[in-house]
């Protein structure tokens, strides 16, 4: 049985909440790479969740850039920050495969930077998915 949106949409949260606490721990270990992978998914994992609570019931794909346009179709909040974290969408299959880069491998070629940034860019995302989900007005 189908959750209901808000409830689908808060566990969706939580475990975007739950990723971005072990990212700052890969980032504190020097982990860079996974840190910039993790950041995407904690981005897409809270879009998602601000989806699934405006009622949609599959919400499919992996570019933030394109849940943000799709979530901008109910708050335009979500518009704005697609243009924002757009970065993190190159972050998603690069930062885990050799193949993914012309020379070098994800652990060595992923700076301290890139990761801060990805950090900041996630928490950014989950923030405003919380404040959405805490006032309600993902279903409206």
């Amino acid at each position: 049985m189908r959750k209901p949106p808000e409830e689908e949409g808060r566990r969706w949260l939580a475990q975007a909440e739950e990723d971005l606490k072990h990212a700052g721990l890969i980032f504190g270990n020097g982990g860079y790479y996974l840190a910039c992978f993790l950041c995407q998914q904690i981005a897409e994992k809270a879009v998602k969740a601000f989806l699934y609570s405006a009622g949609e019931e599959m919400v499919m794909g992996h570019s933030v850039t394109e849940l943000c346009r799709w979530a901008g179709e109910f708050d335009p909040d979500f518009g704005e920050l697609g243009k924002r974290i757009s970065i993190l969408d190159s972050y998603y299959v690069p930062t885990r495969y050799p193949n993914g880069l012309p020379d070098g491998i994800p652990a060595t070629v992923y700076t301290k930077d890139a990761a801060a940034e990805s950090l900041k860019l996630a928490e950014l995302t989950v923030d405003l998915a919380r404040k959405k989900l805490s006032s309600g007005s993902a279903g409206e």
